[in-house]
């Protein structure tokens, strides 16, 4: 089965995914720069929430490199991701429609449910990875051994578990908590490169 088909689908998806975001934006009703500062919060959600999409389309890139086959384990895998990642529009509108008491922002309940989605489209990313390598050469695989062990992928779940928990009595730091693990992904991941073109 060709893998293009998969890659060119994702692509699409989140390719949509952001544009929906973005048509989220609602521009100020007054045109003076206190009006447009004062909608930092939303843009800032739209910013971590590009990231996010950024994060997953770059690693799915870097993850399909060394992919030499593809079943439809694989695909269903890769559905599983992208069901959570398309959620990413909903839960960032909420979270900047939605305010707690006396205005607070971010509201507690769509910061847990912001969490929550960014949870699971991260453990989403584990069974695709282990379709991926049993088709792929299994644990002696090229793919398997590109990408061994990774320290993201442990500590990212238990920070969002974490904000998760936080979210009813500190949802600020809840978002930054969520900020910290887009900023530790936002460097792509290298090991396949290493593996591929490896440093003379």
């Amino acid at each position: 089965m060709d893998k293009g088909r998969l890659e060119a689908f994702t692509d699409g998806v989140l390719a949509v995914v952001i544009t929906i975001m973005v048509l989220e934006l609602k521009p100020p009703h007054e045109a003076t720069l206190p009006a447009l500062l004062g909608n930092w919060p939303v843009f800032a959600s739209y910013v971590l929430s590009f990231l996010y999409v950024g994060i997953y389309w770059n690693n799915h890139h870097h993850l399909m490199h060394l992919a030499e086959r593809v079943n439809g384990r694989v695909m269903w895998a890769n559905l599983h991701m992208l069901f959570w990642i398309s959620l990413f529009p909903f839960t960032t509108a909420w979270l900047n429609e939605a305010h707690g008491e006396h205005g607070q922002f971010p509201a507690p309940l769509p910061t847990l449910v912001y969490g929550s989605v960014l949870l699971l489209a991260a453990l989403s990313w584990i069974p695709l990875v282990r379709s991926l390598k049993c088709i792929n050469g299994g644990a002696e695989g090229a793919l398997a051994r590109a990408l061994g062990n990774n320290w993201k992928e442990k500590v990212s779940p238990a920070t969002y578990l974490v904000a998760i928990a936080l979210a009813f009595f500190a949802p600020i730091i809840s978002c930054v908590l969520y900020a910290v693990v887009a900023i530790i992904w936002i460097v792509p991941d290298r090991r396949i490169e290493r593996h591929v073109m490896p440093n003379p």
